[in-house]
């Protein structure tokens, strides 16, 4: 079943779209790709940046007793709020989460898409999709959630693949055999620590202090200009710490 897996898309749940949409623009010269209205069925508002065949999403409350709201309630800001992957059959895939106990807390079905979305509490860390969207075979084809037309905004100068995902625990071996389950992807032992390679992208697990929550912490890009990016990010306020940026909760890990 893992062949058919890869890691699509990674949820920020921010406060406010904007100032942060933009700033994310101007750091990664990478413009937002789409706008989805039908968030706002949820409550939500949204925007997408294409990172080569990957894509960033920042998702914000328009009101109160949404789910991201909750997460950003319990989280104080700090953690990414979804990892969202892509494969052949997500009610197959479904059903081997619950098999694990993992429940099941969103469904989402229309023309050509399919989306399951499992219960933050029983995946830790992160809320875990799984999705599908017809004729979505290549990575630079259809993926419904990002619009009809996101390859148009792949411009040389942006941000160009999601290296890796790093999620913190005080447990992180633990957490990395769980998630392995979960994804049914075979668990690399690495020297930094344990992680899971799905094609180009790995997730990497790392360990916290005793007591701190389970949180996806890290996105390591791959952009044009690392220097520029981090000039562009100290310039708009943002922290700035070796080849990094906090923003939207989490440390952005730049590497030409």
């Amino acid at each position: 079943m893992a062949d058919d897996l890869r890691l699509r898309q990674i949820c920020l749940a921010v406060a406010t779209i904007e100032p942060l949409a933009s700033d994310l623009a101007a750091i990664l010269r990478t413009p937002v790709c789409h706008r989805d209205p039908a968030v706002g069925v949820y409550g939500l508002e949204n925007v997408l940046f294409a990172i080569g065949p990957y894509f960033l999403e920042l998702v914000a409350p328009l009101r109160e007793g949404t789910a991201a709201g909750r997460f950003l309630e319990r989280s104080g800001g700090k953690g990414g709020y979804m990892a969202i992957f892509e494969c052949a059959d997500p009610a197959l895939r479904c059903r081997h989460a619950e098999a694990m106990g993992v429940a099941l807390a969103h469904e989402i079905r229309h023309d050509g898409y399919h989306g399951v979305q499992l219960h933050p509490r029983d995946c830790r860390a992160a809320m875990i999709e799984f999705n599908h969207t017809e004729g979505g075979g290549d990575p630079f084809g259809p993926y419904a959630p990002a619009g009809l037309q996101w390859q148009d905004f792949l411009k040389p100068e942006a941000a160009r693949a999601l290296l890796e995902v790093e999620i913190a625990s005080p447990a992180p071996a633990d957490l990395a055999a769980h998630w392995a389950r979960i994804l049914d992807l075979p668990l690399r032992q690495a020297p930094a620590g344990p992680r899971l390679e799905i094609g180009d992208c790995a997730l990497a697990f790392r360990g916290a202090d005793a007591g701190a929550r389970e949180i996806l912490s890290v996105l390591t890009l791959s952009v044009a200009d690392a220097e520029a990016s981090l000039a562009t990010a100290r310039a708009r306020g943002y922290a700035v710490g070796g080849n990094a940026f906090f923003a939207g909760g989490v440390d952005f890990r730049l590497r030409d």
